[in-house]
């Protein structure tokens, strides 16, 4: 935790035991900040500042360059996915997910496809279950490099931030030969995925994991043991474990603090259970221990992606399921039933029966939910999405306290939000 002198201690006490305290959980700001004292300023970080992303504000009690409090302030994306969803077909809203986390829309692809087939009761295809566990670990290394690249360059380590993105470019080639897209990808299907993966791609992935491991060392060699990296990242924005699981922190922040959730194990979906693996965890609860999980989960990745690539079967991409799953097109331009089935799926959606379930997934960040409220048609009654980064950024204002004006950059890129799924 941060050293802090003894006067900056008791006004910390002072505003966890005073209304100031109990009004910051209802986030409102005007009370929060109404009774600062006349040596204390109040200041507005974003949200134009860019370790903000240009779309998250953060308003800081300060006592000198100390921050006292802080206020997290979300919306400025004004998106409306939840209400979208609402006046669109299951399968039509598959493309809005790739906006969420956008560093990762993989994984979000697979995240709604398997929400939407939860509430169908359907599963997808063998081989297609095995085909979204490759691709959802290509998009954890992928926003895991953004995470580290970003943090370092944050710092001021341009370099790692360079190789980084050499990295990435290079699964963007895959995802490409995947699905068609580089970037909003909307690879999945309802009950499979869009297209197979040829066999030379999946030999192209292959030798790239060969090869990751050592591009991976060589950027950690760089930043790691450097005295200047480590004294920003060390005791910054610490938090225990007990406070993490009251916050909701979830994913990476909440295993930074030595908590061992994770939904592949814990919670079982696609298949995973069939995969070994290990919950990578750090127990200090900082900055740098944040930082080191995604570094080590990239490389657990790794082993899962070998996994995958050699147990993966043959077979279709797609379930046969006529009433929920949009046919093939050769078998819509030959067949009568599959022509009448793909009219009232495009026109009508597939349709849950009525109920309510929830979806969650390990995306990168954490937990990614969908609660979907079907009422029997084919676009949903509601949909609610619990997203990591909004839960993350809850904990701002307990990981900032204490610390200095300079280190509220390093605690926000600890936490790695990606504000297109927190303003949802």
């Amino acid at each position: 935790m941060n050293v802090t002198s003894r006067s900056q201690v008791e006004i910390i006490n002072r505003i966890r035991n005073e209304k100031i305290y109990k009004e910051l959980q209802r986030q409102d700001i005007s009370l929060i900040f109404d009774d600062a004292l006349e040596n204390e300023m109040i200041l507005n970080m974003g949200p134009q500042h860019p370790a903000t992303h240009g779309v998250l504000r953060v308003v800081l009690r300060l006592d000198g360059e100390t921050i006292i409090n802080a206020v997290p302030e979300l919306g400025y994306l004004h998106r409306g996915f939840e209400k979208l969803a609402e006046n669109v077909t299951y399968h039509e809203f598959i493309p809005h997910t790739d906006r969420l986390d956008y560093v990762a829309p993989m994984s979000n692809n697979t995240a709604i496809a398997l929400a939407i087939e939860t509430a169908l009761g359907i599963e997808a295809a063998p081989r297609a279950q095995w085909i979204r566990v490759l691709v959802s670990e290509m998009a954890r290394i992928s926003s895991h490099l953004m995470a580290m690249g970003s943090t370092c360059l944050d710092i001021g380590a341009m370099t790692v931030f360079l190789w980084t993105f050499i990295e990435r470019e290079k699964l963007y080639d895959f995802f490409q030969e995947i699905s068609g897209a580089r970037f909003t990808t909307s690879y999945t299907r309802i009950g499979g995925v869009a297209n197979d993966i040829p066999d030379n791609v999946l030999q192209g992935i292959r030798l790239w994991a060969d090869e990751f491991p050592a591009k991976l060392k060589k950027s950690g060699g760089l930043i790691h043991r450097n005295k200047i990296f480590v004294d920003r990242m060390a005791g910054i924005g610490y938090i225990s474990a007990e406070k993490a699981i009251q916050l909701g922190a979830t994913g990476p922040t909440l295993r930074g603090s030595g908590v061992a959730r994770d939904l592949r194990r814990d919670n079982p979906y696609l298949v995973y259970d069939q995969l070994d693996f290990n919950v990578i965890t750090e127990s200090d609860g900082d900055a740098l221990a944040r930082y080191m999980v995604r570094i080590r989960e990239m490389q657990e990745s790794i082993n899962i992606i070998y996994q995958v690539l050699d147990k993966m079967p043959k077979g279709d991409i797609i379930a046969n399921k006529p009433k929920s799953v949009l046919p093939r097109k050769n078998e819509v331009y030959t067949k009568m039933e599959e022509l009448i089935h793909d009219f009232m799926l495009i026109n009508f959606g597939a349709a849950p029966p009525k109920g309510e379930t929830y979806t969650p997934i390990e995306a990168p960040k954490g937990e990614l939910g969908f609660f979907i409220v079907s009422d029997g048609t084919g676009h949903p009654w509601k949909l609610k999405m619990r997203s990591p980064s909004s839960s993350n950024l809850q904990l701002l204002p307990e990981l900032a306290r204490g610390s200095m004006i300079a280190d509220m950059v390093v605690i926000i890129g600890s936490v790695d939000p990606i504000l297109g799924e927190a303003d949802k």
